[in-house]
């Protein structure tokens, strides 16, 4: 009865609001009862706070006049991480529906709690791209987890998770998914980032049963890949207009939408990327660039103590690619130089 309920709530609402109605509360999305030929707008909520209040997620679909499978896009899994709002709100602004095949979701601004704090992790200090498929009975970020897992993921058959860098450094625009996937290689090369990282998406941290978004996701049969678009906590216009031209493309090349995709962008392809650190505490400078090609003992950055000597002068430990760097000159021991990535041979 509920579903039946929830069901004709959905129809209702979707059908009777128009682009500048006020956009419905909604327990779950039911694709199939979305008008086509349209974009819909509508909350979704994924818990309570302390006052019984909904908590509550942007949800945009453009459901296609005719139909076919669906890309979902999510952004700011991490709640700093706000370039990805910006390219879902731009592509849903240039995309013609009219000649759409299929239904793109997106989700732009999936951690509201983080969002609103302008921190990284959800409300209680946790990752919540670290801990899926989360837990129905458990903390606070387990049930959020848990609810993106069960109310959102599972309608995908395509999916793209939009982030940046993190405080205190920057990013290249660069993907990560495994190249060996000839799908998931399409999606990656039709985004046309500077740099992508193959790697299959399954790491677990902590837990031999945690994973992040885009490992659940590709454990559930869909085509995952993560993107990363720049800088926390601010809009680039470049990266923006990067970012939903990219997905345009993706488009085309998945079939949603018929034309000719732009201009390919050879991407420089890396088997495996990691980050270097401090091993003492001091004043960092470092001293290359995003994109910056990288010789085997080149100077990278120096660390300074308090008085301004010199402590450590850091070297790159093979041949690379900066994908991402610390803009952070406080450091203990432990902190973050580069993101170096190592090419494909």
């Amino acid at each position: 009865m509920k579903q039946i309920f929830m069901m004709l709530f959905l129809m209702l609402s979707i059908f009777a609001g128009g682009q500048n109605s006020e956009a419905q509360l909604l327990d779950s999305i039911h694709l199939t009862a979305l008008e086509p030929g349209k974009v819909h707008r509508f909350w979704l909520q994924i818990g309570e706070d302390e006052f019984n209040n909904p908590i509550k997620v942007p949800v945009l679909v453009a459901k296609g006049a005719h139909e076919g499978q669906t890309l979902g896009l999510t952004a700011a899994i991490h709640g700093n991480e706000v370039n990805g709002i910006a390219i879902i709100h731009n592509l849903f602004h240039t995309m013609d529906i009219s000649k759409l095949k299929g239904t793109v979701l997106a989700i732009p601004g999936l951690n509201p709690q983080g969002i609103s704090r302008q921190q990284r992790e959800f409300m209680d200090g946790q990752d919540l791209n670290r801990i899926f498929p989360g837990k129905a009975k458990g903390n606070r970020s387990e049930q959020m987890a848990h609810q993106i897992s069960q109310k959102i993921i599972p309608l995908f058959d395509y999916h793209v998770d939009l982030h940046t860098a993190s405080f205190g450094r920057i990013n290249t625009l660069y993907g990560r998914g495994d190249m060996d996937d000839k799908t998931l290689a399409q999606m990656l090369r039709s985004l046309q980032p500077d740099i992508i990282v193959s790697n299959k998406g399954n790491p677990s941290f902590g837990s031999s049963k945690a994973m992040t978004m885009r490992a659940f996701a590709i454990s559930k049969g869909v085509h995952s890949i993560t993107m990363e678009y720049g800088n926390p906590q601010v809009f680039q216009n470049e990266m923006i207009e990067r970012g939903s031209k990219g997905l345009i493309d993706l488009l085309i090349s998945l079939k949603f939408l018929n034309g000719e995709t732009s201009e390919e962008k050879r991407p420089i392809v890396c088997s495996k990327s990691y980050w270097l650190f401090t091993d003492k505490g001091g004043w960092l400078e470092v001293l290359v660039d995003l994109n910056q090609e990288l010789s085997e003992g080149q100077d990278i950055a120096i660390l300074r103590n308090a008085f301004g000597e010199v402590l450590e002068t850091y070297k790159s430990p093979e041949a690379g690619i900066v994908i991402g760097k610390s803009t952070n000159p406080v450091n203990l021991n432990g902190g973050r130089i580069i993101h170096l990535g190592i090419v494909k041979k």
